[in-house]
């Protein structure tokens, strides 16, 4: 019935509550005398609340038997949902399912974050390649978020300490299945109108509004939960941007009578640091006049001096009088720290080595835990109900289980390739109506058209690059021999077809040149238009892309990767990765699941990563895709998709990813409060 009205394909429809606010009353009413419709609702309403109240709890049996406070999980942006874009890359992604698959296993979280005014950053690619960038507002009554509201009924509104003039935030809900998430917004009257812009879009430019968002995240973060008398046992900080969340934890202590000393032992016993960030222009810095503007006056409610406080955040490698460096204050009042991938954590204890200058680095406190992927959220379901047949109907509730995954060899080729083959078609589809609306409504010329993706062929060896388009990722790097890339896209036996996909940063120019040349390539009648660029890449392309693909290609400039979670979901659909070694692909190569290069770290490596891709591209991906069987089934290929299948599932899953949090850090976290 929907169907018919067209709503279902139009991109604007992503919202649920969208949908039945535009939705005209009488199908709504044709909906609510359907007895068949009726009985599909009342399956997946018993179904919805069935997964809501387990009957067993996983953090109950295996980490604490005992009640307890909740862990307070604070993150600049979240990846939940495209009707909820509140997110710019990976680190969002995984702050999403980090919270979803703490509902799956009845952990006592609950997440603070942003309302952004501006719902998101849409891409827009003009006729010569360059980036432009469209805001789009959210529209909150038409979004899946509810209006936290006071003892009056009226939405409540909660004061940001410190600030002058004061801050006030309204509060906002999400529920991630059982996690509560609450979203604090700006936008209101009684703030002054140098405030109101604070959450209008993640990571401000401006350094100083970039401080008072910060500070709001943390302070004011951390104030609204104790408004809403959620007390928190535990803080989890997701990257630094949220770290002045340590200082609240110590004043209100210290408000209580507790000595600077103990006060400032108990909060880092029971606070736990996560860093994503391996490049040292990644970690926030600011002025420590700035600092002194906004937090000057809160000194003495810690029974600090202004140089003890500032000492806090002071890197040793950063350059003299550089300013407050979050990621160092983090680390220094939190008694957890890891990296993200065991290679990042290597990195990262280097990187920090000179906080601890009595240790060697290997005995830095930095530990690692690999991110991984929330496994509902991201197979397809069409490869699930294949896992169906054979791991069993109740897989999923184990899949963090290698064993369970052993199964996925008796998944029939046929069957398999069949799945995958219709993953494709769709992905293509996709695409081209993507390239044929904008045909549509902007008049674009044929070559924005095949750049788009137009002339793509679902028959055809598909390698897809969807990443932000930061240098160091080298996005182009397959561009490095024109003449021998031609060879490959224009064999005409074994052709080959390329999907880019991904942002530049806004204000990053450099960013923008290598998104540019990349489209202007796929303008090039001589690369026969077998290289696509689709423009504003997010979740639901994403989804398109990891399911469809049949190659996931990763050049990042190592060790600059923390991990890279987009390939996690990709192999988990049996799409084959081809990376450098770096991120979570050094702990993730087995030799049977994907193609790994580039094993140094030499500074200037372009050219010999670009041979060492060409090569595998060459000897041995394109001739085993085409390498097929009298039904056209390429055997051998589908051997190494249920390898990939195997290594990821359970080991790059976000279940064995919240479990070592739990085990490793929230469970003596926890037991330190009791003490």
């Amino acid at each position: 019935m929907i169907t018919r009205l067209g709503l279902i394909h139009r991109p604007d429809m992503v919202s649920p509550v969208k949908l039945l606010k535009v939705l005209p009353q009488k199908f709504l009413d044709a909906a609510a005398r359907d007895p068949e419709y009726l009985g599909h609702y009342d399956a997946v309403l018993a179904e919805f609340r069935r997964e809501i109240q387990p009957q067993v709890c996983w953090f109950r049996e295996n980490v604490t038997a005992t009640e307890c406070f909740p862990i307070a999980y604070f993150s600049l942006e979240y990846g939940l949902h495209r009707s909820l874009p509140f997110y710019a890359g990976g680190l969002g992604f995984l702050a999403g399912d980090h919270l979803k698959e703490c509902s799956d296993l009845g952990i006592p979280l609950v997440a603070v974050g942003f309302m952004y005014r501006d719902e998101y950053v849409h891409q827009k690619i003009n006729a010569d390649g360059w980036q432009g960038n469209v805001d789009e507002s959210l529209d909150r009554e038409a979004a899946p978020v509810t209006r936290v509201l006071d003892d009056q009924g009226a939405q409540l509104i909660v004061k940001v300490p410190y600030t002058d003039p004061p801050i006030h935030v309204a509060v906002w809900q999400v529920m991630v299945g059982r996690i509560p998430l609450y979203l604090m917004d700006t936008d209101l009257e009684i703030n002054d109108p140098a405030h109101r812009p604070i959450c209008d879009h993640l990571y401000i430019s401006n350094l100083e509004q970039r401080l008072l968002q910060e500070i709001v995240l943390g302070i004011g973060g951390s104030e609204m939960l104790a408004t809403l008398g959620i007390k928190h046992s535990v803080l989890h900080m997701n990257e630094g941007h949220p770290a002045f969340a340590l200082l609240e934890r110590i004043r209100e202590r210290v408000e209580d009578e507790m000595r600077l000393e103990e006060a400032v032992q108990q909060v880092r016993a029971t606070s736990v640091f996560t860093t994503h960030t391996p490049v040292p222009a990644g970690h926030d810095i600011f002025p420590f006049d700035l600092l002194e503007k906004y937090l000057g006056h809160s000194y003495p409610k810690l029974g600090l001096s202004r140089e003890d406080f500032f000492r806090l955040g002071i890197s040793p490698t950063d350059p003299p009088n550089s300013g407050f460096n979050m990621t160092a204050f983090a680390l220094r009042l939190s008694a957890y720290h890891n990296g993200v991938s065991r290679k990042h954590g290597e990195v990262a204890r280097r990187m920090w080595q000179p906080l601890w200058p009595d240790l060697p680095v290997e005995q830095v406190p930095i530990d690692h835990i690999t991110n991984g992927v929330h496994v509902p959220t991201w197979i397809d379901p069409k490869m699930e109900l294949a896992c169906d047949h054979c791991l069993g109907a109740n897989w999923l509730a184990d899949h963090d289980n290698p064993a369970v995954w052993e199964s996925v060899a008796d998944i029939p080729d046929a069957e398999l390739w069949g799945v995958h083959y219709r993953e494709k078609i769709k992905l293509i589809n996709f695409i081209r109506e993507q390239t044929r609306r904008r045909w549509l409504e902007n008049g674009v010329g044929l070559g924005t058209v095949v750049a788009g993706g137009g002339m793509l062929d679902p028959s055809l060896l598909t390698i897809g690059s969807a990443r932000r388009f930061a240098t160091y990722k080298r996005a182009d790097l397959i561009f490095y021999d024109l003449e021998r890339l031609k060879k490959l896209l224009n064999d005409p036996w074994r052709p080959l077809q390329i999907i880019f996909a991904g942002k530049a940063h806004p204000a990053d120019a450099p960013e923008k040149k290598i998104l540019q040349r990349i489209f202007n390539f796929a303008q090039d009648p001589e690369l026969g238009g077998r290289i696509a660029f689709v423009e504003d890449y997010g979740e639901q392309l994403a989804q398109y892309l990891v399911h469809g693909v049949d190659v996931w290609l990763n050049t990042p400039q190592p060790p600059l990767e923390a991990c890279g979670t987009s390939g996690m979901k990709a192999a988990l659909n049996g799409v084959l990765h081809l990376s450098v070694l770096d991120g979570w692909w050094p702990e993730g190569f087995n030799g049977k699941n994907g193609w790994a290069f580039g094993e140094d770290t030499e500074a200037n490596r372009d050219a010999q990563d670009a041979e060492a891709l060409y090569a595998i591209l060459e000897q041995q991906a394109v001739p085993l895709y085409y390498q097929v069987n009298d039904a056209g089934i390429p055997v051998e290929w589908v051997r190494m998709m249920k390898a990939a299948m195997k290594s990821s599932g359970p080991f790059f899953s976000a279940r064995r990813m919240v479990k070592e949090y739990s085990r490793k850090f929230y469970q003596p976290a926890l037991q330190s409060t009791a003490n």
